[in-house]
């Protein structure tokens, strides 16, 4: 069995493959049923809301989601974990020109339940990237 640090890291690396291959099931059955998420501006999102703003209707075009982290810092104290990470993200929306890309930091705690490591509380900090002037 992997060191829980690597567990952590294998979590956050199945999250990205699944977000981008649009397995939304996938990305939900990695948290926790009490998960919250702290986005700047706007209220706490529970589970129920991430799954209703990330469902596509079936037969639509689904926007082609990218993204990349770099983990600067994984902490396990028994249960309970978390990881520092630097994070891109780039979503294109169905017919849209160009990506809206955000970029920062974020704070992730998780909590492990049955011997499974979960996504508990995600807090980022990501803000807009803007494009570089020539």
């Amino acid at each position: 069995m992997s060191s829980d640090d690597e567990q952590i890291r294998q979590l956050i690396a199945a999250w990205h493959a699944a977000t981008k291959a649009g397995d939304l099931d996938t990305v939900l059955g990695l948290m926790t049923d009490d998960v919250v998420f702290l986005v700047p501006g706007r209220p706490p999102m529970r589970k129920a809301e991430f799954e209703a703003l990330s469902r596509v209707p079936s037969g639509s075009a689904r926007p082609v989601i990218r993204s990349s982290s770099n983990v600067l810092e994984v902490q396990v104290s028994g249960d309970l974990a978390f990881a520092r990470a630097e994070l891109v993200v780039s979503v294109t929306a169905p017919g849209a020109s160009a990506p809206n890309e955000r970029a920062g930091h974020t704070l992730t705690v998780f909590q492990r339940i049955g011997g499974k490591w979960l996504l508990a509380r995600d807090a980022n900090l990501l803000a807009p990237v803007l494009p570089e002037r020539a």
